[in-house]
C-alpha cells in the first residue's frame, strides 16, 4: 500500500510541479523500511535522496538532525526525515527546503496521537536545571499534528505491526480522482502544471551589459532583474543584495552573474557555508561559460570530479575565473578578487559577513522567512554596517518560484507549522498605540497554541528584531518549562513582547560540577559567572535573564521596550512579586552582543555590566555583554563582586583582549558598571599628570596614572564631550599608538591628538587631585 500511496503522491507532484509530504507514523523501524519502500517504488537515484537521522549506515547521502543546515542550499528529489529520538524542529525546516517540484518529503514519525506525549533529546535540550524532562510539555508537537492532519498535500499513514495492518488516513492529493489539472479548487492545486520548461526565456534588457545567453538562462522575469542588477559587480564600489524564500533560483541568478562576469576577465569568488551549498552557482556559472566557449568548459569538468574540497575554479579563455573558498578563506582574501558573491549569506555569522566589505564588490544573496543558518543576523545586523559602508547597495528581491509552483502546498504547510513567515501585526494596526494606554500580560503557552494570530504576531515580532529567532526558538516558547513570554498589547494588537528564562537557584552539588567545568544547559548568566569567572556560588540567587525582546518597529524608541521590562521588574522581582507562582527572583539580567545604543537601553533599565566577553560572538559579531538588575540582597552581592571583578579586569584587559573594541561600546559597558574606581596616585604620578595637563608634562612619563584616572572618569562619569571620552579610550586604555588615534578620531595632526589628551585630563585633575596635585597645577596656572 505505501508503495502505492508514494507513486500516487509522486504522480500528482510531478504534474503540478509542487512537493507533496508522506507521513509514516509508528514504530520507528517499520517507519525505516517502509521509507525504503516508496523510494524503490518510485525509482528514485539513491544520489537524489537525503536522509536526516540520528542512525547511521544508510545508503542514502546522511546527516544528523543537528546538522541539517548541510542541506541548505541543495536541491532533492526525497528528502526522509527521521523525527524519532531527537525531533529538531530546524531539522524539519531545513528539509522541506530542500526538496525540489516534483518530490516528496518523507516524515517518520510515532503515532500522531501519541507524538505529543513523547519525550525525545531535543526535549532533553529544553528541561533545563533546576527542571525536568518531564516538565517539558508537548504543544509545539501537538500543533505539528494538527497541522499534518489538515493541511492540503500530505498524507498519513498509521504504520501497522507488520504491512498488512498499515492504515491510510490521508491520501495528501489535493487533486479530485482522475483529474489531470493538478487541483485549483480550495483543496491546494494551483491549476495548470507550471512547466519552467515552457516558459518563454526573458529577452536581454536593452543596454544589457551580460552576454544574451545570460538572460536566455533565467527561467522568470525576477531571475533577468536579478542578473540585470548583479551586472553593477564589473564596478568597483557595488554591492548587491538579492533576496527571495527558497526555491526562487537566486543562487541560479548569481551563478549566471557570475559566469557572465567571468567571460568578460573577472575573478569571482564565491563563498557559502560548504561547497555544497554553493553547488547550483557553480551549476549555472558552468553551463553560461560553456555555452559561450563552444563547450570549452574542460577545466570545469575536471574540478567537477575532485570532489568536495575547499575549493573550485572554473576558469574562461578571457583569463576570468570563478572559484570557491570557503567563508573564512574567502573573508579573509575578498580583497584579492574583482567580485564576491556570498550565497546562504544568513548562515554566515556577521563577524565573517564584514570581511567582504574589503572586496571591490560584493553581492549578499540571502533566504527570507525561512530562518536560515543561525537566524536573521544579516538581516537584522548586518544590513545596518552594508548600508552605512562604502558601497553603493542595489537590492533585488525574487517572488516567482522556480523549484516549484507558486501555490506548493508543501511551502504553505511548512510557513504555517514552523511560522517561517511570521509577521508582527500591520503598521496601521499599531500606528496610534500609545505607551501609557497598553496593557501588560502574559502570553500563557497554552493559549498561544490556541490562538494561531496571538502566536504569530508575538512570535513574529521576536523574529524581526532579532537576528537569532529560528523554529527551535518556536518549541522552546511553546514548551520549555524555564521560559515565560509577557507583552504589551494596544488594541488587541502586540506592541512589544520580551521572552525571559528563569536561571539559577542550583542546588550545590550543581554548581561544584559546573564550577569545575559542567556545562549546565539554560543557565547562560550562572554558567558565565561561574565557569570563566570562577564564582561558585554565583548560580545560587534566583535570576530572570531576558532572552529576546522586541517592540513593533512603528512604535520604536516611543518607550514601550522600557515600559515592558518595567512591568516585568514589578512582577517578578525581589519580595513584591510572586512570578508566576514560581517564587521571586533575586536578580534580572541579560546577555546579548553589545553596540553602543543596546548598552544605552539596558543601562537606562537599570541593569549593571558584570561581564564583556573578550571574543566576538559568532553570529552578532560583537563582544557579548552580561548585565544584571539586582532586587534582593543576594542579587546586589552578586552584582558587587562581578562588577569589581569587571573593574579590575578592564583595567588591565582593555590593553590586551580589548584593544580592537569599539571605543563606544567601552564607555558604554563602563559607564554602567556600578564599582567604585579607588584613585591612589603618588606624588610623583600627579606630577605627570600635572605636567601634562597644564604643564610641559608628558603622557609617557606615568601610563598608569593616567590609565587610573580614565577608567575611574569613565565609570563614574564625566563632562567631556564624546570625543575626548574616545581619546581616552583609545590612547589611555586600549593604548593605541599616536598616530593611528589621530587618525580615527579626526585630528588634524598627532600634536593636536597630544594636546587633546592633555586638555582632557584638567577636569580630571579637578576633581580627583589631592591637595598635593592642586598645589602641583596652581604652580603652572597660578589658581
Amino acid at each position: 500500500m505505501i508503495a502505492g500511496v508514494a507513486r500516487e503522491l509522486r504522480a500528482e507532484a510531478e504534474r503540478t510541479n509542487e512537493r507533496r509530504v508522506l507521513v509514516l507514523a509508528g514504530d520507528r523501524d517499520r517507519g525505516t523500511d517502509a521509507a525504503y519502500d516508496a523510494i524503490v517504488s518510485l525509482g528514485v537515484d539513491d544520489e537524489a535522496v537525503s536522509l536526516v537521522s540520528t542512525r547511521e549506515g544508510f545508503r542514502f547521502e546522511e546527516h544528523r538532525p543537528r546538522s541539517a543546515d548541510e542541506l541548505l542550499g541543495r536541491t532533492r528529489e526525497a528528502v526522509v526525515l527521521d523525527c524519532h529520538e531527537r525531533f529538531v524542529p530546524n531539522a524539519l525546516g531545513r528539509a522541506v527546503g530542500a526538496v525540489d517540484g516534483g518530490g516528496l518529503l518523507i516524515l517518520l514519525t510515532p503515532p500522531l496521537d501519541n507524538w505529543p506525549a513523547v519525550r525525545d533529546r531535543f526535549d532533553d535540550s529544553l528541561a533545563v536545571p533546576p527542571y525536568g524532562v518531564g516538565d517539558v510539555t508537548g504543544r509545539f508537537r501537538e500543533r505539528l499534528v494538527s497541522t499534518l492532519r489538515t493541511h492540503p498535500g500530505i498524507a498519513v499513514v498509521a504504520l501497522g505491526d507488520d504491512p498488512a495492518g498499515d492504515a491510510l488516513e490521508r491520501d495528501g492529493l489535493t487533486a479530485e480522482k482522475g483529474d489531470e489539472r493538478g487541483g485549483g479548487d480550495e483543496r491546494g492545486g494551483e491549476g495548470e502544471p507550471d512547466d519552467a520548461d515552457d516558459r518563454d526565456a526573458p529577452s536581454p534588457p536593452p543596454g544589457a551589459a551580460f552576454p544574451a545567453a545570460a538572460y536566455g538562462a533565467c527561467l522568470t522575469d525576477d531571475q533577468a532583474r536579478a542578473v540585470r542588477a548583479f551586472e553593477a559587480l564589473a564596478d568597483p564600489g557595488s554591492a548587491v543584495v538579492v533576496e527571495s524564500n527558497r526555491g526562487r533560483g537566486k543562487s541560479s541568478a548569481a551563478g549566471i552573474a557570475a559566469g557572465a562576469l567571468a567571460l568578460g576577465g573577472a575573478d569571482v569568488l564565491v563563498t557559502a557555508p560548504a561547497f555544497r551549498n554553493a553547488a547550483e552557482v557553480f551549476a549555472r556559472a558552468r553551463e553560461l561559460i560553456g555555452t559561450e566557449t563552444d563547450g570549452g568548459c574542460g577545466e570545469a569538468d575536471r574540478n567537477d570530479r575532485r570532489g568536495d574540497a575547499d575549493e573550485r575554479d572554473l576558469r574562461t579563455p578571457a583569463g576570468g575565473r570563478v572559484r570557491f573558498m570557503s567563508p573564512a578563506a574567502a573573508a579573509a582574501d575578498a580583497d584579492e578578487a574583482d567580485a564576491a558573491v556570498v550565497d546562504e549569506a544568513a548562515a554566515l555569522p556577521v563577524r565573517l559577513l564584514e570581511g567582504f566589505l574589503d572586496a571591490p564588490a560584493v553581492a549578499f544573496c540571502t533566504t527570507v522567512h525561512g530562518y536560515e543558518g543561525a537566524g536573521r543576523g544579516f538581516a537584522v545586523r548586518f544590513r545596518e554596517r552594508l548600508v552605512g559602508s562604502r558601497f553603493a547597495v542595489r537590492d533585488v528581491r525574487l517572488d516567482e518560484p522556480i523549484r516549484y509552483a507558486r501555490n506548493d502546498p508543501v511551502e504553505a504547510w511548512a510557513s504555517r507549522a514552523l511560522l517561517l513567515d511570521a509577521r508582527p501585526a500591520v503598521d496601521d494596526a499599531v500606528a496610534d498605540a500609545s505607551v501609557d494606554d497598553a496593557t501588560y500580560r502574559a502570553l500563557d503557552p497554552e493559549e498561544l497554541r490556541a490562538d494561531e494570530t496571538l502566536l504569530a504576531e508575538a512570535f513574529g515580532l521576536l523574529v524581526t528584531a532579532h537576528y537569532r529567532t529560528e523554529p527551535n526558538d518556536l518549541a522552546r516558547l511553546l514548551d520549555a518549562p524555564n521560559l515565560v513570554a509577557r507583552a504589551l498589547v494596544a488594541d488587541d494588537r502586540v506592541v512589544a513582547v520580551a521572552l525571559l528564562a528563569r536561571e539559577g537557584g542550583l542546588d550545590p552539588e550543581t554548581r561544584r560540577r559546573m564550577y569545575e567545568g559542567e556545562r549546565v544547559r539554560g543557565n547562560m548568566v550562572p554558567d558565565v559567572l561561574t565557569s570563566q569567572l570562577r564564582d561558585e556560588d554565583a548560580a545560587a540567587p534566583r535570576g530572570l535573564r531576558t532572552v529576546r525582546i522586541a517592540t513593533h518597529h512603528a512604535l520604536r524608541d516611543a518607550g514601550f521596550g522600557l515600559r515592558l521590562l518595567g512591568e516585568v521588574h514589578d512582577e517578578f522581582g525581589g519580595d513584591a512579586g510572586d512570578g508566576a507562582a514560581a517564587g521571586p527572583v533575586d536578580y534580572f539580567s541579560v546577555g546579548y552582543g553589545a553596540t553602543p545604543r543596546l548598552l544605552r537601553f539596558w543601562d537606562r533599565a537599570g541593569y549593571r555590566t558584570a561581564h564583556l566577553s573578550t571574543n566576538r560572538n559568532d553570529a552578532s559579531g560583537e563582544h557579548s555583554a552580561i548585565m544584571l538588575r539586582p532586587e534582593t540582597a543576594a542579587g546586589r552581592d552578586l552584582l558587587a563582586r562581578h562588577a569589581v571583578a569587571f573593574r579590575d579586569r578592564e583595567r588591565d584587559g582593555l590593553s590586551d583582549a580589548h584593544r580592537d573594541v569599539d571605543p563606544d561600546v567601552i564607555r558604554g559597558a563602563l559607564g554602567a558598571c556600578s564599582a567604585s574606581v579607588p584613585v591612589d596616585l603618588t606624588e610623583t604620578e600627579w606630577r605627570s599628570v600635572v605636567g601634562a595637563s597644564v604643564g610641559p608634562g608628558m603622557y609617557d612619563s606615568a601610563p598608569g596614572a593616567f590609565r587610573d584616572l580614565a577608567l575611574a572618569a569613565l565609570v563614574e562619569g564625566t563632562d567631556l564631550d564624546d570625543r575626548a571620552e574616545r581619546l581616552l579610550v583609545r590612547k589611555v586604555l586600549q593604548g593605541r599608538p599616536w598616530e593611528e588615534v589621530a587618525d580615527d578620531l579626526g585630528f588634524a595632526s598627532t600634536s593636536a591628538c597630544m594636546r587633546a589628551l592633555g586638555d582632557a585630563y584638567t577636569p580630571l585633575v579637578e576633581r580627583y587631585g589631592t591637595d598635593f596635585a592642586l598645589a602641583e597645577r596652581e604652580r603652572f596656572t597660578g589658581e
